[in-house]
């Protein structure tokens, strides 16, 4: 009998037959990922024997010298950034709170812009931003980087009703810092909630963030609102799991061994 393809699963009419035919498909593909995985670092590993600099060979392949290393040196991640959360309020008033956490940490760090414009609010931003789904927001999304690895890719969303036609919507790093342009704007702080969430990456988020077959990312969630409860900022950051340990304060006072 002929392997089915996931365009085969589609045709079947039960539904939890259905279900069962995906399930055994990606149960397959999960391993053939794995040993995917497993052959490229052999290739790798002989291409480097073969007196290839790593350099090169991130060349040829089109990712960075970091990710080289970590695809021939096996699962074990290649670099480890702590992510308080919440977030100090002193490094969120930053010019960058990514490159103030990398700088306590002695870490080699970078950002760069990958799209400033509108697109359709996922459902989970819109819920935030109380806009409808697919309505058009401002998004400002930049991957950071440690040691030239991807770390995370950060998505900042504004509501086009309040920030269109602001400096939130232009190219480039909004200077001194997103929460001074805010408060220029006249919005002040009011409260703000987080949260966290585990689980696979799309395929974007893969191909920026260089993960390998099998790496989850953490989604945090972060939805800013104004003294008068107005959805000003909501900044959605993907973090390679690998590559972060999260930190968890408690309010002083307020907690039991």
């Amino acid at each position: 009998m002929e392997a089915m393809t996931p365009e085969d699963a589609v045709r079947v009419t039960d539904p939890l037959e259905r279900a069962g035919v995906l399930s055994r498909l990606m149960a397959e593909h999960a391993g053939l990922l794995a040993e995917a995985a497993e052959l490229r670092r052999a290739a790798v590993a002989e291409a480097r024997a073969a007196g290839l600099s790593v350099a090169e060979i991130a060349g040829r392949l089109g990712v960075s010298p970091a990710r080289v290393a970590s695809m021939a040196g096996g699962p074990e991640p290649a670099v480890l950034v702590r992510r308080a959360l919440p977030t100090d309020p002193a490094v969120r008033a930053s010019t960058s709170l990514f490159l103030a956490e990398a700088e306590r940490q002695g870490l080699e760090a970078g950002r760069r812009m990958l799209y400033v414009g509108p697109e359709p609010a996922a459902e989970h931003v819109a819920a935030c931003l109380r806009v409808e789904p697919g309505a058009e927001v401002i998004a400002r999304r930049k991957v950071m980087t440690v040691g030239g690895m991807p770390v995370r890719v950060a998505t900042s969303y504004f509501r086009a009703d309040l920030f269109g036609g602001t400096r939130l919507a232009e190219p480039g790093f909004v200077r001194p810092s997103l929460q001074s342009a805010l408060v220029a704007l006249g919005h002040s702080f009011g409260r703000a909630e987080e949260t966290l969430t585990a689980r696979p990456p799309v395929p974007s988020e893969r191909e920026t963030l260089e993960l390998d077959p099998g790496e989850w990312v953490v989604q945090v969630l972060r939805a800013g609102y104004s003294t008068d409860d107005t959805p000003v900022h909501v900044l959605e950051t993907i973090c390679a799991a690998t590559r972060h340990v999260f930190t968890v304060g408690q309010v002083p006072g307020h907690d039991e061994f």
